[in-house]
């Protein structure tokens, strides 16, 4: 087997392993699709094997492993899988159907009736609605705390917890949590217990590249693989990532509960999406910081929010944890901002937007290579209702693609200056 010890995360990606037990493609320049729902096996004893380790902890790279059927491991996904493991620094990485089957096989694989949960008061609206409309029916409690305040997180711990979930940046509002003393609470937490309390960060957001929570201490890591590890908006796809205790359990909850990935669209993923990354991400922060500054520094913007600009209010923390795999600083490609409501309409700008704009798009979703805009509290966490953490409607999420942000700038100008145009000559 080719060793990659001592090369680069950024070269790793690129090549991943030559050769190893779940597939040699070392004659391939291409890993190799996959396409079979089921795998011949030689002899009874040999299928009697396969189920018997199933679940069993091996190593991403392990020799020799019996395939038996796609929803229980198949080759290309693995490879996807060894390859965000590697990126994360994880024991495992299993892939999933879509990054709200990856949450929920995450917290799934923990969590029983009678055990309690505490979450961030503002998460992706899917997640909010999870917690909010299905987790009481089967028993489970959910508790919302601030995880800005680590004190007030320590603070709401009881016997009955056992998952400490939160996103950092936080969607949309891109708020960061301190990740080593949320580690630290979960850790000091587990101390005599039979049943630990494990930390769970949605990483989407910030992606392998920008920011690694386990090396922080967080003890389980859930993407989306749609977004910017996908990169291209063309495959659905989520990813749990943790150390090799929580495996057997995160492995038996997708083969019952049956949100597995395709092979095809790991394969997208592995081939385009993953080598990218540095290149697609690097650009798009360069772009971000200048987009970021001319909303920062325009009349009709109310606020802000960009980890790379040196006002952003949790800066120290955001230069502290968000560190590429080379340590450069990496704030990601993710804006959120609030126009001044009494002098410019938020609604009617991004309508303008969708209208007129050539290369910002009105779409939900983020880490595509084309710049998206949406409206959070009215779209993608409208399971609120407006209320709580998204009483402020106002708020415009902004997804930075691959274009120039000279031309990225023109179109939000443009908009601007037509809807308060517009207001002006009405009034």
């Amino acid at each position: 087997m080719t060793t990659f010890d001592g090369y680069k995360k950024t070269t790793r990606i690129v090549h991943g392993a030559a050769r190893t037990g779940r597939w040699d493609y070392s004659h391939h320049v291409v890993p190799p699709l996959t396409a079979s729902a089921t795998f011949r096996l030689e002899s009874v004893s040999r299928g009697a094997r396969g189920f018997t380790e199933f679940g069993a902890f091996a190593g991403q790279d392990a020799a020799e492993p019996v395939y038996i059927y796609d929803r229980l491991d198949e080759p290309t996904r693995g490879l996807l899988e060894s390859q965000i493991a590697a990126m994360e620094g994880a024991d495992f990485c299993l892939a999933f159907a879509s990054g709200m089957a990856a949450v929920s096989a995450a917290l799934g694989a923990l969590l029983q009736s009678g055990d309690e949960v505490i979450a961030h008061t503002l998460l992706y609206g899917c997640t909010h609605s999870l917690l909010t409309n299905w987790y009481p029916k089967l028993g489970i409690k959910v508790r919302r705390v601030d995880f800005t305040d680590a004190k007030a997180v320590a603070k709401a711990v009881t016997s009955k917890t056992r998952a400490l979930y939160f996103e950092s940046p936080v969607n949309p509002t891109l708020e960061l949590v301190d990740l080593r003393l949320i580690s630290e609470i979960a850790r000091k937490a587990s101390v005599g217990r039979k049943r630990r309390v494990y930390s769970v960060i949605d990483n989407t957001f910030a992606t392998p590249f920008c920011q690694r929570p386990m090396e922080h201490g967080i003890d389980l890591v859930v993407h989306a693989l749609t977004k910017n590890i996908g990169g291209f908006g063309t495959d659905i796809g989520g990813a749990v990532c943790g150390s090799k205790d929580v495996f057997p359990a995160v492995m038996s909850y997708r083969k019952d509960f049956g949100a597995v990935l395709s092979p095809k669209a790991a394969w997208s993923i592995l081939v385009y999406g993953v080598p990218t990354i540095p290149l697609r991400i690097k650009r798009q922060q360069y772009t971000a910081l200048q987009v970021a500054q001319f909303l920062a520094k325009h009349p009709l913007v109310a606020e802000v929010r960009y980890p790379g600009l040196d006002s952003f209010p949790q800066r120290e923390l955001a230069l502290r944890q968000m560190r590429d795999f080379d340590g450069g600083f990496a704030p990601g490609n993710m804006i959120y901002f609030r126009l001044d409501e009494k002098k410019v309409s938020g609604v009617k700008f991004v309508d303008h937007v969708a209208k007129h704009a050539y290369c910002v798009t009105l779409a939900v979703s983020l880490g595509h290579t084309k710049t998206l805009i949406e409206m959070p509290s009215a779209m993608t966490h409208s399971a609120y209702a407006g209320a709580g953490p998204m009483r402020e409607h106002g708020g415009i999420r902004l997804s930075i693609g691959l274009e120039s942000p000279v031309d990225l700038i023109k179109d939000l100008e443009r908009s601007l200056s037509a809807v308060s145009g517009a207001r002006r000559r009405r009034a």
